[in-house]
């Protein structure tokens, strides 16, 4: 009985409740939204990072972690690749040769790091080929091919076709001088990356180096971030003498902002909801105080205090419930939307790209985090 009171009682003065109701909506819908562009901008950086070089979980000599010398090489190689290879749920493995090293044009010269790979397992595991915005990726019949970064080309001068000079240190400390040819050029969410890095066919560095197949870096895509844990614990136990690092190992400033999104929420949730309390609470007071009299006389014909108490409550109540119930299906639904289609950035690309952010953003919102309201 009280509920079916309160309910018809708020609706005596539909248009003050109407506006609390909308209030409350509003507020719900922009501070979930808001929620999910910052979840989102972090799942962006976290996913173009992995996507980018990082992988799920990373493995090299230790010696390799502390100098990241050209010496400091992955030992018993062959043996170590067939012992990942056997575990699960590993999805994909790209070997890599890791230099510091110069490049030159004819214009101008700066460092860079020269990534030897295997073309087709390195399409596995990154997505720098499906980031070429011009020429083509790698291919294994041709000798001394290139691709770099659209940063390092417009600082070095470079096109389609330009020839540029890679200088580094051998096993024993000799400089060794090779010539490349530019053959696709990318562009990834990140302009450092596309400043430093550059990609070449490790069967072209072998012979410059006068080595067997050796590698600094072995790199793993798994079939779901989900089973970064599980895959981790067993590489970590079967290869004790080797470094493996998760990506929230490889890059804790990731694993810190996740973490610090979480509580920038919270806390942004917190004073939304701080807000629509002190609206709901005067909303209620004015109510309260015009129906003085209509108290008077329910006290009067026998209801008690603590049942008037109770059906001002249960107003209260129903009315955050009304108007939290239609935010969360607007916001819901404006999530989808943008979650589908996107939110265009590209007025502020360059911007982005400092950070490694895409310029279309995927607002998203776990559905647990609809429930901390």
């Amino acid at each position: 009985m009280l509920l079916t009171l309160a309910w018809r009682n708020i609706w005596r003065n539909k248009k003050r409740s109407l506006i609390i109701i909308s209030a409350i909506a509003a507020g719900l819908l922009s501070g979930l939204f808001a929620s999910a562009v910052m979840f989102g901008m972090g799942e962006s950086l976290i996913n173009s990072t992995i996507d980018r070089d990082l992988g799920h979980i990373q493995i090299h000599s230790k010696n390799y972690e502390d100098e990241k010398l050209i010496a400091d090489t992955i030992p018993d190689y062959i043996s170590s690749l067939q012992i990942i290879k056997s575990k699960q749920p590993i999805s994909a493995i790209s070997s890599r040769m890791l230099i510091e090293g110069m490049g030159s044009s004819a214009t101008s010269s700066t460092g860079l790091r020269i990534v030897g790979i295997n073309p087709e397992n390195e399409k596995r595991v990154t997505a720098i080929h499906s980031s070429l915005i011009e020429g083509n990726y790698l291919e294994d019949q041709k000798r001394n091919q290139i691709i770099i970064g659209y940063k390092l080309a417009e600082n070095l001068g470079l096109r389609l076709k330009s020839k540029i000079i890679l200088s580094f240190q051998d096993f024993d400390g000799n400089i060794i001088y090779a010539a490349f040819r530019v053959t696709g050029i990318f562009r990834t969410e990140s302009s450092s990356f596309d400043k430093m890095n550059v990609f070449v066919n490790d069967t072209d560095l072998f012979p410059l180096l006068n080595i067997n197949p050796v590698y600094h870096e072995i790199v793993l895509r798994l079939n779901s971030v989900q089973n970064v844990d599980t895959a981790f614990s067993k590489l970590k136990s079967s290869l004790p003498s080797l470094s493996v690092k998760n990506w929230k190992q490889l890059a804790p400033e990731l694993k810190l902002m996740d973490e610090m999104i979480g509580i920038q929420l919270n806390i942004f949730l917190g004073i939304i909801l701080f807000a629509l309390l002190f609206g709901i609470t005067n909303t209620m007071l004015m109510s309260v105080l015009e129906r003085v009299r209509e108290f008077g006389i329910l006290m009067a014909i026998g209801m008690k205090r603590r049942r008037v108490f109770s059906m001002i409550i249960f107003e209260t109540i129903t009315l955050s419930l009304v108007g939290g119930l239609i935010g969360m299906i607007l916001a819901s639904g404006f999530i989808a939307y943008f979650g589908s289609a996107g939110i265009d950035l590209s007025a502020f690309t360059a911007g982005l790209s400092e950070w490694g952010l895409g310029s279309i953003l995927y607002p998203i919102l776990p559905i647990l985090d609809y429930f901390k309201f």
